[in-house]
């Protein structure tokens, strides 16, 4: 081959892998599965006792959770989920059954920036909501986006 074939064919090449932009959807939750074991209710209560006795304060002026048990107990029984082909995932409530978590329907699709971060946000009935995270940008359009 000559140069300027060689030449062509590594810019060719260059210029696929910098314009691809993938087309993502919000993941149907049938497929999805649970990641990891759900805390079981001692392990909450001890460390509810260690992050919030008067001598630990670790989410002291973060957060309202330790005013309560049940506020700390909602925020820390989740467990992760992942969509079926692993791009989404989420902490959801174990106190949601595995069943009704797979027959949710996305509601809405948003993208927020954290610094350098993009996250494709679906959202969930119940306050469940899937994330990809990407560093590239994305760009909701109806029921889809598009991330470079």
């Amino acid at each position: 081959m000559n140069q300027s074939r060689v030449l062509l064919a590594v810019l060719l090449v260059a210029s696929s892998l910098t314009a691809s932009a993938a087309t993502l959807v919000c993941p149907d939750l049938s497929g999805a599965a649970q990641v990891n074991a759900c805390p079981m209710e001692e392990e909450l209560k001890y460390t509810y006792n260690g992050f919030c006795s008067d001598a630990a304060k670790a989410y002291a002026n973060q957060t309202d959770s330790c005013l309560r048990y049940e506020d700390y107990r909602a925020m820390k029984n989740v467990a992760l989920w992942e969509s079926k082909d692993g791009v989404f995932d989420a902490y959801v409530s174990c106190d949601k059954p595995a069943a009704e978590v797979k027959m949710l329907r996305s509601t809405g699709m948003r993208v927020e920036k954290l610094g350098k971060l993009t996250k494709l946000v679906c959202s969930y009935p119940g306050g469940v909501t899937f994330t990809y995270r990407t560093k590239g940008a994305c760009r909701v359009d109806g029921a889809q986006a598009s991330c470079d």
